[in-house]
Formats: C-alpha cells, structure tokens, sequence
C-alpha cells in the first residue's frame, strides 16, 4: 500500500510568499482554447504570463523566462517543433519547463511526442490519472481530454514516471497525488463545478510551471500550486451558483487568497 502525507500548511505559505515575491515570468506554450484563462489565473496570483508560439521566437523567449509550460492540448506539427526548440533553449539557460501531457495515450501523435519530451528533463509533469498512466507505460488512455481512472489508482505510475524522469509528477483528481518517486503528497478541496468549464487542468499546469521555477524544495512548490488551486476552486464554488458565475469567482479567489485560507 502506498501512503500520502497531506501537504503541511505552513510550508504552503512559505511557498505561496516565495512565489508572490518572485513574481515568475512564465512562457506558455499552452492549447488555444485556454490561453486567455491560463493568462488571467497567472496574473491573478501574481504571475506574469506571455503567449510566445513562433519557433524562433519560443526558443529566444524561452530563455529569459522564469519558467517554460508545454501544453499539447492543441498539439500541430508545426508547434511540436516549437515546443522542442523552446524545451532545449529553456535548458541551455538552466530554466525550468513543466510538461501538461493532454489526452496522452490517447492519441499516438501525441503521445510519442510527449515520450521523446521527456528525455528532456522536465521540472514537473501535470497530468490527469489516464494521462499518467499513459506515460508511464502503464494501463492508460483516456477518453480524449477526460481521465477513465481515480487519480489515487495513477500513484505508482507517478512515483516509476518521477524516477524515470527526474520530474515532480502531479496527478490531478478529486485529491491530487504529487511525488518525487519517494515521497508521495496529498491535496484535497476543490469542486466539481472546476470540471465544468475549460481551462482550470490547463491552467493549474500553468500555475504548477511558475511554482516549480522557484528555489528550494520543489516537490513542496508544486504541491502548493495544487492546493492553492484546490482552496480557491472550493471558496468560490461556495458563491457561485453553475459555471457561468464560478469562473470570475475563481479569478477573485486566486488574487484575495490568504496565508490563513491556506
């Protein structure tokens, strides 16, 4: 049996006054249904976030960028050679990039590219549980975006995929999973209605890319990102009343949240 500590809250604060003192200029090569949300949530924590997808330029940008996001939600050709490019010049500059494997093991493109990616070196992987799985060569493949798996039953995929790659893995879920191949944290809280519309996995990646570019100890950082994800989701689905009303709610969670709703 494999067991979960809950992530300590005073070392979330810490975490979350590092990352608002750092301000970390993330560069996100993201999907096209999300940019604008993924923009908004990073500045909304205090982020900086910027939209650069021309190959020549990624991997220019990649560069001065505190931290890289690869998303391959929308994934052409075209932009996995971009994406290659701004992964290379983003470890040539000892940057961090963090890996969102969408639909991974569900579609063969995709997946292959998300496998040679990982020779890379990433900093952190945010994945659903099918995702994971996928990835790690395990029972994986969802339906499309969706996972078909409890992301508890994607554990050991993330514990062999953070060995294999040298990444924190985080597995997103009613109660997201993140492990360095040993240790192993637990984040609970959120809502369902953060299922409800499109963007929230996309951009937690986004939020988990700039949490991770932070100095110290990483697997405690890109636990915070979840439960900073997890908290606000919860404090604004109390005030919302579907969709349409949660996802300015969420936004004004993400810029008023506290140490103490930590």
């Amino acid at each position: 049996m494999i067991y979960a500590t809950p992530l300590n809250p005073v070392d979330a604060v810490s975490s979350l006054a590092l990352f608002r003192q750092q301000s970390p200029l993330v560069h996100c090569m993201t999907n096209d249904v999300v940019q604008t949300f993924t923009a908004n949530v990073l500045l909304a924590l205090g982020a900086s976030p910027a939209m650069v997808i021309e190959a020549e330029e990624a991997a220019q940008f990649s560069a001065i960028a505190n931290a890289l996001l690869v998303n391959v939600g929308t994934l052409t050709r075209s932009r996995s050679e971009a994406m290659f490019a701004a992964v290379e010049s983003s470890n040539r500059a000892g940057r961090s990039w963090t890996l969102d494997p969408v639909a991974a093991g569900a579609l063969d493109f995709r997946t292959a590219f998300c496998r040679r990616l990982l020779r890379q070196q990433p900093a952190a992987i945010r994945g659903n549980a099918s995702e994971i799985m996928a990835l790690a060569n395990e029972a994986g493949g969802g339906r499309g975006v969706d996972t078909l798996h409890q992301s508890s039953a994607a554990i050991h995929a993330a514990q062999t995929l953070a060995t294999e790659s040298g990444a924190i893995v985080a597995v997103s879920g009613e109660v997201d999973f993140i492990t360095d191949g040993q240790q192993v944290i637990s984040v609970s809280g959120g809502s369902p209605l953060m299922t409800r519309v499109v963007g929230t996995g996309c951009s937690l990646s986004a939020v988990v890319a700039a949490f991770a570019s932070l100095p110290g100890d990483r697997l405690t950082h890109v636990a915070t990102a979840c439960k900073v994800f997890a908290v606000a989701g919860e404090q604004a689905a109390a005030r919302s009343t579907g969709p349409g009303s949660f996802i300015p709610a969420f936004l004004d969670e993400l810029y008023q949240l506290t140490p103490e709703k930590l």
